[in-house]
């Protein structure tokens, strides 16, 4: 390996980027920048200003023009931080989030393209080959904070979330096969049938493999939406992920308009209830059962958005 093969491997892969915005639709009408903020606020929980600039890099003038052009458009809106008065607080609107979707429909399409001229037996082939490279040039180096990403459910991520639940239950805790079954019904109902403007499914990634989930579901109470399949791989935990993604589901919840959120959880699971807790989530009752082979205690738990939000 010499400096050489790294910098022509670099300018193949500046090409083949630059082909999937061939004729320059996939941003339009935006920069490569301002899509890169859209996307950051659509995924991440963590919107201050202050954060985006952090986690894009971006140059402090630079990240308040393209702020500013989002507000003016009617894409952002921007409050007092409930961490820090001093920061400012950046949400999408409504019309904000459908030019997020419609960036990331545009981005699924090109890369579904593309992986069209790779037969279907290389594909696990080039994964593998990806994976590699992140792996090698991060070896040494403990994943932090900062190398969570969360973004939506690529093909297999739904499968992927139906079997780590079962892995990872039946490991800790003894729980059968009946879990797995309810975990693969509740995924089923989601990828057959929902509304992405309601619903939705979070996959946190960590050097470039799935390290945690949730979903973001409609309820069957008006107005309530029901956080669903929250967890985290155990040689993931530490970075922050679970808090993470319950923050991306509250945001999105207040942002699509929900009154409140619901869970059920089990009392077993202590790291997830103080999550629960910490963002604000009540306790409304709680009902011993025997379920996926343990005796048990389920829990129903309820967050005001509105009461939250004051």
């Amino acid at each position: 390996m010499t400096v050489h093969d790294i910098r022509s491997f670099n300018r193949f892969y500046t090409n083949v980027i630059g082909a999937l915005d061939y004729g320059r639709h996939l941003y339009a009408p935006y920069t490569l920048t301002e899509s890169r903020v859209l996307y950051e606020l659509a995924h991440s929980p963590r919107t201050d200003a202050a954060d985006l600039r952090t986690e894009l890099s971006l140059d402090a003038g630079y990240l308040s023009r393209i702020l500013n052009k989002f507000e003016d458009d009617g894409l952002i809106r921007r409050s007092p931080s409930e961490r820090d008065p001093r920061r400012r607080h950046i949400t999408l609107t409504a019309r904000g989030r459908d030019a997020a979707d419609l960036l990331a429909e545009r981005a699924r399409a090109s890369v579904g393209a593309l992986l069209s001229t790779v037969p279907a037996a290389d594909h696990p082939r080039l994964t593998e080959a990806m994976r590699t490279i992140q792996e090698l040039l991060s070896a040494g180096r403990p994943p932090r904070r900062e190398d969570v990403l969360l973004r939506e459910p690529a093909p297999g991520d739904l499968g992927w979330i139906v079997q780590r639940n079962a892995a990872v239950y039946a490991a800790e805790y003894g729980w059968n096969t009946d879990y797995e079954g309810l975990v693969a019904r509740i995924v089923a109902d989601f990828a057959q049938d929902h509304d992405p403007h309601l619903e939705r499914v979070w996959i946190a990634e960590v050097d470039g493999r799935p390290a945690g989930c949730v979903m973001c579901v409609r309820d069957e109470a008006p107005g309530a939406a029901r956080l669903r399949l929250l967890l985290v791989e155990p040689d993931a935990r530490g970075l922050g992920i679970g808090d993470r993604l319950v923050s991306a589901v509250v945001e999105f919840a207040r942002g699509a308009g929900y009154r409140e959120v619901l869970l059920w959880t089990n009392d077993v699971l202590s790291a997830a209830r103080h999550i629960y807790q910490r963002h604000g989530f009540v306790l409304l009752a709680e009902k011993p059962h025997r379920s996926f082979g343990a005796d048990l205690v389920g829990q129903d738990w309820r967050l005001d958005l509105h009461e939250a939000h004051e």
